[in-house]
């Protein structure tokens, strides 16, 4: 297959030029003609380089405010020309066009420019035309031409030119691949960007492009292969996150994590609240008056459960806070940021995780979701509906009181982070049973009574903690059963979407049982 070509001419045309003058110097010092374009070119000859313009090259002037530079046979021959085809070279002799067996481009930075709210035009202006053409054409000419897009290969390319002044196949062909994944991601930002522009929410070609952050041990079991893509979305979690310590994290760190992170961000920021998660599901939620408080309160639910568990706090952690979780085997911890003592204690447990993200994110904020299926994947908007008191209507003959109505606000948050079907009672701004996962309505409420059973023993309480509590389901009861099982267990309130063909059946229920029931209208399934 091909020729280890020397490398004798590159042209360098980047809008990072991080170690560019460095890299440059060491390739001319090995014999590399450079050849460069605007501010480039500038840089380089700042730096005391000699350097060919691309306009020397075409014998054509950068014009458009430089939209045409690049974009000629005399650069796109020197890059697609086979070295080993003789109609090719007979092309480049009678065309005057020299090779060039090195290409070093990075692009207009259109993300960034997005990202910092710049408007239309700028934004279109940081489309780049030449640069993508040129890593193409180079990428597909492998087999001649090296091409770098990231400043990270510029020691891999720089150890091979200067030792035996060509690339290896083996090197060429994967800086190639490297490049068409670098052009396809970048297009996928556009498209996703115009589309957004042109008001599309499903367009006809969806594109999703993400950057490798991890390689990670295993996926969900051993057997199975996992790595962690950051998409360089800036939601405050787990792809934002700096850790502070503890070790690698694994895809079900990540995946939990970013679910308490996500269920966390519900209660803002104004109250100190705490989840503690595991496989994906809240084992114990609450608000408290400290975020001490707090976490004690959510511990109680389920402190069997909470055993390798994941803690998602909204508030920074404190010293004393860190001090009480450690106490409990905890695989990670995620907070907006952490004090000193709290790192300090923390720092006695190596493989604990802590993660800073910096913030908590905007739960109504707009985004989608993706789950793949066999042969292509579903997406839809996140579900960022937030209930409000306004929103509730009351369908029983008792009233519901201001704290059964704060209860059941609350619980509803929580149910809305439960996988379906969902049941979850609260009591004092607390979570004090959770039934998740389960194929009857019915079966969710029994486990979720089960557990403030076993919560009420673990902790001493004489009577089960659902016992006076609220109960929220995350979508309608379909008979009355679901709900005489939480009557049953306590419940005292209900907060329930409404909907099923058999409501009037679920309100006389819950008239008899001498309940307060209000309806959402709003479902949250959790699949």
């Amino acid at each position: 297959m091909a020729d280890a070509s020397p490398v004798k001419r590159a042209l360098i045309s980047v809008s990072d030029k991080t170690g560019i003058v460095d890299f440059a110097r060491r390739l001319a010092a090995a014999g590399v003609d450079l050849v460069s374009t605007g501010g480039t070119a500038r840089a380089l000859r700042e730096a005391g380089l000699t350097v060919s313009d691309v306009s020397d090259v075409t014998e054509f002037p950068e014009m458009m405010d430089g939209r045409i530079k690049t974009l000629h046979p005399r650069i796109h021959g020197g890059l697609l020309a086979l070295r080993d085809d003789e109609g090719h070279l007979k092309s480049m002799r009678d065309h005057d066009i020299a090779g060039i067996e090195l290409l070093v481009v990075n692009l207009y930075p259109f993300e960034e420019t997005v990202a910092k709210g710049a408007g239309f035009e700028d934004c279109i202006e940081n489309i780049d035309i030449g640069g993508p053409a040129m890593i193409r054409a180079a990428a597909k000419n492998h087999r001649f031409v090296g091409v770098v897009t990231d400043p990270a290969d510029y020691e891999t390319v720089l150890g091979e030119v200067e030792g035996d002044g060509a690339l290896k196949d083996e090197t060429k062909k994967r800086l190639a691949a490297k490049a068409f994944a670098k052009t396809a991601s970048y297009d996928s930002a556009i498209s996703r960007w115009f589309a957004q522009q042109n008001g599309e929410t499903f367009p006809k070609d969806y594109t999703l492009a993400g950057k490798l952050d991890a390689v990670l041990r295993y996926g969900e079991n051993p057997h199975q292969e996992a790595a962690f893509y950051r998409t360089g979305g800036k939601r405050p979690g787990v792809a934002t996150a700096e850790q502070a310590q503890g070790k690698e994290l694994s895809y079900n760190n990540l995946n939990d994590t970013d679910a308490a992170y996500e269920l966390i961000a519900e209660f803002g920021t104004e109250k100190p609240a705490v989840a503690i998660i595991k496989h994906a599901n809240p084992c114990g939620v609450a608000a408290g008056e400290d975020m001490l408080e707090a976490y004690l309160a959510a511990l109680r639910c389920d402190p069997v459960s909470a055993f390798g568990g994941i803690v998602a706090l909204n508030q920074k952690l404190t010293g004393p806070v860190a001090e009480k979780i450690v106490e409990t085997f905890t695989e990670v911890v995620i907070a907006p940021d952490a004090d000193e003592a709290a790192k300090q204690v923390f720092a006695k447990k190596k493989n604990l995780r802590l993660l800073i993200a910096g913030g908590v994110p905007d739960p109504q904020a707009p985004g989608m979701t993706i789950k793949p299926l066999a042969g292509g994947f579903l997406l839809q908007s996140r579900d960022a509906k937030i209930t409000r008191p306004e929103d509730l209507k009351v369908v029983t003959k008792r009233q519901p009181t201001d704290a059964e109505l704060a209860d059941m606000l609350f619980a509803f948050k929580v149910a809305k982070h439960v996988k379906s079907n969902a049941i979850v009672y609260a009591k004092d701004g607390a979570t004090v049973g959770i039934g998740a996962g389960q194929m009857s309505r019915l079966d969710s409420s029994r486990i979720a009574a089960r557990k403030s059973e076993d919560a009420a023993k673990a902790c001493g309480a004489g009577a089960p903690l659902a016992k006076g509590s609220v109960v929220a389901s995350d979508a309608f009861f379909p008979f009355a059963d679901g709900l005489l099982s939480a009557a049953e267990a306590g419940a005292t309130a209900v907060i329930q979407p409404g909907g099923s063909m058999r409501d009037d059946d679920v309100i006389n229920a819950a008239d008899e049982a001498g309940l307060a029931m209000v309806f959402t209208g709003v479902r949250h399934f959790r699949h």
